[in-house]
């Protein structure tokens, strides 16, 4: 029965429906917009822009060939999220992994919900669905709660109930923000957990936070330890091994490296500006991934 809905749903194409409906349709009180607001239909991906309010950066790149692969064998179930733009250009909403995975596989169509927003409403469905659908790192749900704040005018309140998390969880978050940004890049490529980054939070001094992290990343110490030197830290009766300070053209550039390359980096520099960057792979494939990015 499921299967019969949904063939139905998507049985009509998009230019089915444009023929019928104004390529105008702005508001759901336009003529005809019920016929194409609301509805399923197959879009054609190159009539589908990128969100620009996306949280995620960073996506696995073996992820995203392993959802490939299920789209080429058993099609895109849970259809994407877009808004209708100007003529037949949408603009998505949400479910960027289903549609850079239908791309790798050469699809030229993707089935697609349609909805109507302005770009402050654009900006709230992207962030709310993708905070409770996906699992973003800590850091970008962070600044996703920090942009619903600031951009859609929210109290913690108001987005704790809106997110479906407790205050708490909220504010814990948020104060993740007020880490060093090279600690920030550890946590978002994997160096480091949210435990850890709660932990190094009571570190006052961001050259002790750096130390402390230095020593997390080389003796890879578990959270608990991470909270026992801290504590050891801020009692004084323990001190952490000077580490220079990174310079600033480097911290300021980690994340976008990381987002560019797709791939864990790790930078280490002198003050005197001298240093070495290490780019993770995950494959031979990968591998030549970044390797065609160099060129």
């Amino acid at each position: 029965m499921a299967k019969a809905t949904k063939k139905q749903a998507l049985g009509r194409g998009l230019s089915a429906l444009l023929k019928e409906t104004s390529t105008d349709i702005n508001s759901v009180s336009d003529k005809n917009a019920d016929k194409l607001v609301g509805t399923i239909v197959e879009i054609g991906l190159d009539n589908i822009e990128m969100n620009p309010f996306q949280p995620r950066t960073y996506f696995d790149e073996e992820a995203l060939t392993e959802l490939a692969n299920s789209i080429k064998e058993l099609g895109v179930i849970q259809p994407i999220t877009v808004r209708k733009l100007e003529g037949n250009k949408f603009q998505l909403v949400s479910g960027e992994r289903r549609f850079r995975a239908s791309k790798l596989i050469r699809n030229t169509t993707v089935p697609a919900y349609i909805r109507l927003a302005n770009d402050q409403e654009m900006l709230e469905m992207a962030l709310v669905e993708n905070i409770q659908r996906k699992n973003l790192d800590p850091i970008e749900v962070a600044l996703s709660y920090q942009r619903l704040i600031e951009e859609i005018k929210l109290t913690q309140e108001q987005l704790s109930i809106r997110v479906g998390k407790k205050r708490s969880t909220v504010t814990n978050y948020m104060r993740l923000l007020k880490l060093d940004p090279i600690i920030q890049t550890g946590m978002r490529d994997g160096f480091i957990s949210m435990g850890h980054g709660r932990a190094l939070i009571n570190v006052d001094s961001s050259e002790n936070q750096l130390n402390i992290y230095t020593k997390i990343v080389k003796d890879k110490l578990s959270v608990r330890q991470t909270e026992e030197l801290v504590k050891g830290l801020k009692e004084g009766k323990t001190t952490t091994k000077k580490v220079t300070k990174t310079p600033s053209f480097v911290k300021n550039s980690m994340s976008d490296l990381s987002t560019f390359f797709g791939s864990k980096i790790a930078i280490s520099a002198n003050s005197k500006g001298k240093g070495k960057m290490t780019i993770s792979f995950t494959s031979e494939e990968d591998f030549n991934r970044i390797k065609n990015l160099l060129k």
